[in-house]
């Protein structure tokens, strides 16, 4: 099985050049990120190295056989079950656009099955354990009257990391207690502003004044910036909550996307609907939201198993 060091030189120039059209395809057609392309990207030259070590030369060569060999030896080469499937599903798509494109009839990549994924629960912290972690920055500095407001605007509406980092100012409606969100594949929803998060909003607007502009005025401005007026990062967000947590005891307990999963299994715990926590989260598909289902029904057993007295 090929490394995961894969170059053009190794492949047929005519499956390179099919993956190429379909990065540009998923690009401008579907608003695939950066990091989803690199991804495919890595995953289909694997796939053709493959391909064409058997001896093909075009993708349309590939039999659902031969592609169910190239699963088999994923599997042997020792990739966690999550990534074989992940490889699988880009391969799948990649034959998806060959049936537009033409140089396939059928989706040979179509009858090649997925191994079952055991999906871990999603961690969260308490409703103790976010309190203190959004108590942690205590002081009146510039830095932490930012660190409220974006801790407490995580929790408040379940975004990512990297659609927090996105928002612009025009993106922050106070009055009306929303923000707008850009998600995965440019997708936009709405994201609730709760009076906790609104207050430090507007505290951190009112502390970054003299801060300077981002890009000048002409362009939009990020919403929440460095002391230099720039856009904060991701990895910036990560550090200032590793920081906190530390503060409030809970280090090694949480990622950034643990709020986004405490936001998730609280609202859940506390009666919310599942359709209304799938809208707030962005999910495309309710399967993704239901593994807090499964959080909050192994919380109500283990509680069961407790106190029940013929629970054992």
């Amino acid at each position: 099985m090929p490394g995961s060091s894969h170059t053009t030189a190794e492949i047929e120039p005519r499956l390179s050049a099919a993956v190429e059209r379909f990065l540009t395809y998923m690009t401008a057609e579907k608003s695939a990120s950066r990091h989803t392309l690199k991804g495919y990207r890595e995953d289909l030259f694997q796939c053709c190295e493959f391909l064409t070590s058997a001896g093909c030369r075009t993708p349309g060569d590939a039999s659902s056989v031969l592609l169910r060999r190239y699963a088999a030896a994923l599997h042997a080469s020792g990739y966690a079950a999550s990534t074989v499937a992940r490889k699988l599903a880009s391969m799948r798509s990649f034959y998806r656009f060959g049936q537009r494109e033409g140089w396939v009839t059928a989706n040979p990549a179509k009858p090649v099955k997925s191994p079952r994924r055991t999906r871990p629960l999603p961690s969260f912290l308490t409703h103790e354990e976010i309190l203190r972690l959004l108590e942690a920055p205590r002081g009146t500095s510039l830095g932490d009257v930012r660190d409220r407001a974006i801790l407490e605007l995580m929790y408040s509406s379940g975004v990512r990391v990297s659609e927090l980092t996105g928002l612009d100012d025009k993106d922050l409606d106070l009055a009306g207690g929303t923000i707008r969100v850009r998600g995965k594949g440019r997708r936009e929803r709405l994201g609730i502003v709760g009076s906790h998060a609104a207050e430090a909003l507007r505290a951190w607007l009112h502390a970054r004044v003299g801060l300077p502009q981002s890009q000048g005025t002409a362009g939009p401005q990020p919403l929440f910036r460095n002391r230099f007026g720039k856009r904060l990062s991701v990895r910036g967000v990560a550090r200032l909550l590793e920081k906190h947590l530390a503060a409030a005891g809970l280090t090694g307990r949480a990622s950034p996307h643990t709020l986004r999963h405490s936001f998730a299994t609280h609202l859940l715990d506390n009666g919310a609907d599942i359709r209304s926590v799938q809208e707030l989260l962005g999910h495309k598909s309710i399967v993704t939201t239901q593994i807090y289902t499964h959080v909050t029904t192994a919380r109500l057993l283990d509680a069961f198993n407790k106190a029940h007295p013929r629970a054992r």
